[in-house]
């Protein structure tokens, strides 16, 4: 390898023929093909590479997955040395070439030794860089996932809290409903009924039940022909079996086959059964929705956080963003109209699926800031030049020329201390890139929308 190969490279644009020299004394010319490891992630950084030519994935695990964070694929890009400041400086990732190339090779010592007789400043400062990053960043990650936690808990609490209450007042109600079914039934067995006549009781019972939607005067005033009726035949506690008899659908001439069936002498036992009889099947029914609804809730939950899956799975964009707006149902006012637009032409694609629905989580909550408690949020998916595309619209308060400038910036936020998810539009953007797909700003007529893209096949090379 010869000075000249150095030369050409940006990263060595000006450092002197001197040091180049040295560089090219202490290192090695190090030759790959495609598959080949370069290095591998968590053993100690005791080479400083720089790219020559070629391209080098960088992945990492993630449990048993394979990550891909992003690739060494412009001359001049480096990783590894880290010995040279840190005693305990290990790989981020491993390097895997995906094409043939070359890499200068520098010892970690010799690379401590330039910077030592060179610019010993530059040392101290990469070192208390590079000690204060280490530090930030485990400070930093654990803030976001106790920030994520707590908001999946929150917002699975919020959903879960008005089914489970409505089961447990239809259980509780329910057994008020049974204990005057069984005291209805020792009435009529004392009145006494014959066979015949409760077998025409439970066939008028049996024409009750749930009915179709109707105005409020119109239930309201057959209820009250119902009381009045149960008035008039003698029937004993018309304000408890009006509401429930009218409720499943009972009136006047239904009251009056009744009397038919059973005469005078029988109707406020038989009444009052049939009364308990659909008003425990009513709870029952209520009981039957609100478990469903926690059901519901719970599957969307292991859809959102992907408890149960690999990391790395066929994904189907909608649901994910479905789960998410179940989970994050509690925030949207009741001003806000949403609206989804889902093409079922869209393809399941390959994706670290959990966090996929921390961008949509963001990008919800950003529109639903937006707008204040009233307006459209749109969510739309749909397939275009084999791309998957994600659109999360709001016409909210729109967005300044400064903040769409520097919306994608590490750390920056327009949101007040205690705000927000902990997940800014970098880190989403930082996931989107990892998915070799692209996140930006569109300002339209009366709506902001978050477009993100994502590759509808797995891009070549890319590896799990």
């Amino acid at each position: 390898m010869e000075l000249d190969d150095l030369r050409g490279i940006g990263l060595f644009s000006r450092t002197g023929d001197d040091q180049l020299r040295t560089l090219l004394d202490s290192g090695t010319e190090v030759r790959f093909e495609p598959g080949d490891v370069v290095f591998r992630e968590n053993e100690p950084a005791e080479f400083w590479w720089v790219l020559l030519d070629g391209a080098i994935d960088l992945v990492r695990h993630v449990g048993r997955e394979e990550t891909r964070l992003g690739a060494m694929d412009v001359p001049g890009r480096w990783a590894g040395g880290f010995r040279a400041w840190d005693e305990h400086g290990a790989y981020l990732a491993t390097g895997r070439a995906t094409t043939s190339g070359r890499m200068l090779r520098v010892p970690a010592g010799a690379l401590l030794a330039l910077w030592t007789d060179r610019f010993p400043l530059g040392l101290s400062l990469i070192e208390g860089v590079s000690r204060s990053a280490r530090n930030y960043e485990a400070m930093a990650r654990q803030r976001e996932a106790l920030l994520a936690l707590g908001t999946l808990a929150a917002g699975l609490a919020h959903e879960l809290n008005n089914p489970a209450a409505a089961a447990t007042r239809a259980v509780d109600a329910l057994g008020s409903a049974f204990d005057g079914m069984l005291s209805a039934l020792r009435r009529l067995a004392a009145a006494p009924v014959t066979a015949e006549q409760f077998s025409r009781l439970d066939a008028l019972r049996a024409e009750l039940g749930p009915r179709p939607a109707e105005s409020l005067l119109a239930a309201a005033d057959r209820e009250d022909e119902v009381s009045d009726w149960l008035t008039g035949h003698g029937v004993g506690r018309q304000w408890v079996l009006a509401p429930a008899l009218a409720a499943a659908g009972a009136d006047v001439a239904w009251c009056d086959r009744m009397a038919e069936a059973l005469g005078d002498d029988r109707l406020d036992p038989a009444l009052d059964w049939v009364a308990s009889t659909v008003s425990a099947t009513s709870l029952l029914e209520e009981v039957k929705e609100s478990t469903r609804r926690i059901s519901d809730l719970v599957a969307a939950m292991r859809s959102y956080s992907q408890l149960d899956r690999a990391a790395m799975q066929l994904t189907d964009v909608a649901e994910g963003l479905e789960s998410t707006l179940a989970m994050r149902a509690y925030r949207i006012p009741a001003g806000v109209a949403v609206v989804r637009d889902h093409d079922p032409q869209v393809p399941r694609i390959e994706a670290l699926a959990a966090e996929l629905n921390q961008v949509w989580t963001q990008l919800i909550d950003n529109a639903l800031d937006a707008m204040d408690g009233s307006g459209t949020l749109r969510v739309t998916t749909r397939l275009e030049h084999g791309d998957v595309v994600v659109e999360i619209g709001d016409t909210g308060a729109g967005m300044t020329p400064e903040t769409q400038r520097h919306a994608f910036d590490p750390f920056f936020t327009t949101k007040g201390v205690g705000e927000g998810t902990g997940l800014g539009l970098d880190i989403s953007r930082r996931i989107v890139d990892r998915h070799h797909g692209a996140i930006g700003i569109e300002l339209r007529p009366g709506e902001t929308v978050l477009a993100v893209r994502l590759p509808a096949a797995r891009p070549e090379g890319a590896r799990r």
